[in-house]
């Protein structure tokens, strides 16, 4: 987990941050948020808000009031206690793409499958700068619909000792996620042991997007209920493509953001008051030539600012960010569209990231080159991001005095000391001189990727687990297989 101790950017003044909260408001009381979902609707109408069909109208203090209950901050453990996170506060922690149903490797674009689903799993165990796996980080679809999400965690919970997403196709999904992280966490001890552990600290952290714009559709509130009732951190993100989903402006989608967000939050706190929420953005544009969605737009980079300093005026913990590109392979377009998205991620101080690695084609596609360029983007502006040690050793008068005057410093007893950690050495790059590069293959940047992957996935080295739980969750995803039909 990164601590970024960098000032953070924001760009709003206090009357850009008077117009959005009169913005948020007059959505909530004017036009409200639907909830498709009987056991929200009464929750709202049994706390006097207005409910009309499915829509409820929200009173902006009931509002605040509510999300004065999340907590600012929270932790999720992980398996290895050494891999928990914070969430909230100057803590970064990162996770892999999620949901893409494709996958890329080299030159072949293919439809995802589990063999995809464990490799890429594999991969972000095996690189220190990736918090977490994610979730769903690409959809296996050899495996059966209804019964594939058991095989995702389970993959998650015994490849990686990470902290992991739970799935939130529906109800049962989540249900599903939680009984399988209370045997992990029961430590054999028992899965009701392992259920008071997780409701004392939570272990999965989940994603419930917003059906944009203003609906909550029914399957997101069904594992929205499951997970907050367990005290199982949500992330509860509006998906707003500017054009498609809001307005085209950024600030008529920051108050759509804000007015969608804390609906969610609200109704997290009115299912479990003091359940862990995340401020959630995942913000870009369409092309408005094509109807494409676009990322690493300018656009999105602005709003990505915005959402951070937004979340920090709420006391809330937020998620935004990625290495988000439209680009259908790892080329330069790759390369420039996500770091446009990462960097004013750190400038910002995002505290759940995902898509931090893999992203290809607007999120259709998990790439196995694309995966190496972004932990090699992370490493960097994590190197970039970490303050600066002033102090007379650092200053280095000793190397002025051994040099002289229009010496060079190569040799010098200060460089001798130092030359080996000095600066931050990518693993990806080539800095060689073009006959040298040309004797090792020519290679760019997405071919050298492709022989890091392979490598990380041959050095693997699957954690150490407990081999009394690891037959326990065998035994819940083949008997749940069985329940379920599959």
């Amino acid at each position: 987990m990164f601590r970024n101790q960098m000032p953070r950017y924001e760009i709003l003044s206090a009357d850009a941050m008077a117009t959005l909260d009169g913005g948020w408001r007059r959505i909530l009381t004017e036009l409200g948020v639907e909830f498709m979902d009987d056991r929200a609707l009464e929750l709202f109408r049994s706390h006097g808000q207005k409910i009309e069909g499915n829509t409820v109208f929200l009173d902006p203090e009931f509002v605040l009031e509510q999300v004065a209950k999340a907590p600012r901050e929270f932790d999720v453990q992980a398996r290895n206690p050494e891999n928990s996170v914070h969430i909230g506060g100057d803590s970064m922690a990162f996770g892999a793409v999620y949901g893409p149903p494709f996958v890329r490797e080299g030159e072949v674009r293919r439809d995802a499958t589990m063999v995809d689903f464990r490799n890429f799993t594999k991969l972000a165990q095996s690189y220190a700068v990736l918090d977490s796996a994610g979730g769903v980080i690409c959809e296996p679809n050899d495996t059966p619909l209804d019964s594939r999400h058991l095989d995702m965690t389970y993959a998650l919970q015994t490849l990686t000792d990470k902290i992991y997403m739970g799935n939130v196709v529906s109800g049962t999904n989540a249900a599903d996620t939680i009984a399988m992280s209370s045997i992990l966490f029961g430590a054999g001890e028992g899965a009701e042991v392992g259920r008071q552990r997780i409701e004392e600290t939570p272990a999965t952290i989940s994603l419930i997007n917003c059906n944009s714009p203003l609906r909550w559709d029914d399957r997101m509130l069904e594992a929205q209920f499951e997970y907050s009732a367990a005290n199982q951190a949500v992330v509860l993100t509006p998906f707003l493509l500017m054009g498609a989903m809001s307005p085209v402006t950024v600030p008529a989608a920051l108050v759509q953001q804000i007015a969608e967000a804390l609906s969610g939050i609200t109704l997290s706190q009115l299912i479990r008051p003091g359940s862990p929420v995340v401020f959630g953005s995942f913000l870009s544009n369409i092309d408005m030539q094509s109807g494409s969605p676009t990322f690493g737009t300018p656009e999105s980079g602005i709003g990505l600012l915005c959402t951070g300093q937004i979340a920090r005026h709420f006391g809330l913990p937020f998620r935004t960010g990625g290495g988000l590109t439209s680009s259908q392979v790892p080329d330069a377009q790759a390369g420039y569209e996500a770091l446009m998205t990462l960097m004013p991620t750190f400038l910002a101080g995002a505290n759940w990231v995902m898509h931090s690695a893999g992203w290809l084609e607007g999120g259709l596609v998990a790439g196995y080159e694309k995966f190496i360029t972004d932990v090699q983007l992370l490493e960097m502006l994590q190197q970039e991001f970490t303050p600066l040690e002033v102090d007379e050793a650092s200053l280095a008068f000793d190397a002025h005095q051994e040099v002289g005057a229009g010496g060079h410093f190569l040799g010098a007893m200060h460089t001798m000391e130092r030359f080996r950690t000095c600066f931050y050495r990518p693993f990806l790059n080539s800095s060689d001189n073009y006959e040298r590069w040309m004797r090792g293959g020519g290679e760019d940047a997405a071919a050298r990727a492709g022989k890091i992957y392979r490598e990380r996935l041959e050095e693997y080295v699957e954690p150490p687990m407990d081999e009394a739980v690891r037959a326990e969750l065998e035994e819940y995803v083949v008997r749940r297989r069985a329940e379920l039909g599959d």
